[in-house]
Parts: C-alpha cells; sequence; structure tokens
C-alpha cells in the first residue's frame, strides 16, 4: 500500500484508477483498507475541487414533491392555500420562517436548502 495526498489532477485520477482496481477486495484485507483509505481522500479532493452547489428552496421543493408524488393540492395541505403555493413555486412569493418549519418537518427537507437566497 502506497498512500499518500491527493493534491494534483494527476494524483486524482491516479487514485481513482487505483481505487478501481480494487474496489471489490475483501474489507479486512490490505487492499479492502486500502480502498477505504483512498475513497477517503479522493472525496475530499472532489470537495475541494467539484463542489456541489445546492438547489435553491424551490428547486428543493419540487425536487422532494416529485419524490413524493405530490401535486401543489398536497404542498397546500403543508404550507397552507393553493395560491399561495402557486404563488411561491413561481417564485412571486417569499417562503415564510413558518413555511419553512413545516416544509423540514412533514417534508424532511434540510433547513440549509429552506432558506438559501433565490
Amino acid at each position: 500500500m502506497n498512500i499518500r495526498a491527493i493534491k494534483t489532477e494527476d494524483d486524482y485520477n491516479l487514485a481513482l484508477k487505483r481505487l478501481e482496481e480494487i474496489f471489490h477486495a475483501p474489507i479486512e484485507s490490505p487492499d479492502g483498507d486500502e480502498a477505504e483509505v483512498l475513497s477517503i481522500l479522493i472525496e475530499k479532493y472532489e470537495d475541494e475541487h467539484y463542489p456541489i452547489e445546492s438547489p435553491d428552496p424551490i428547486e428543493a421543493i419540487l425536487y422532494r414533491m416529485q419524490q413524493m408524488d405530490m401535486s401543489q393540492k398536497d404542498l397546500a395541505d403543508v404550507i397552507g392555500y393553493k395560491s399561495r403555493v402557486s404563488e411561491i413555486l413561481n417564485r412571486k412569493r417569499k417562503l415564510n420562517i413558518s413555511m419553512i418549519r413545516k416544509l423540514h418537518d412533514k417534508l424532511n427537507i434540510p433547513y440549509e436548502s429552506l432558506i438559501a437566497n433565490y
């Protein structure tokens, strides 16, 4: 096992290639240990160099509605009035703190996604 920090794109590509080679190694083996360490290093490099931005609140709500097969009427049952839901989804009205709490509690949308600017 010859593991080192991933500092460059070449290091990253080599680490990915090596991980692909040992990915299915048994967990309690030297290759399994190497795969675990490599995956941590790769994840750290990707977080720093290829960050994924959080969706804006409306995108998060729409995505969760799709996952739960919800309609606008269903969402109105969560945050109130169908016309208000329409205004929010069309970005004509901002979410208030009460709506954010209800969306988090009932749809399990992270607060971080709901309080972001949009």
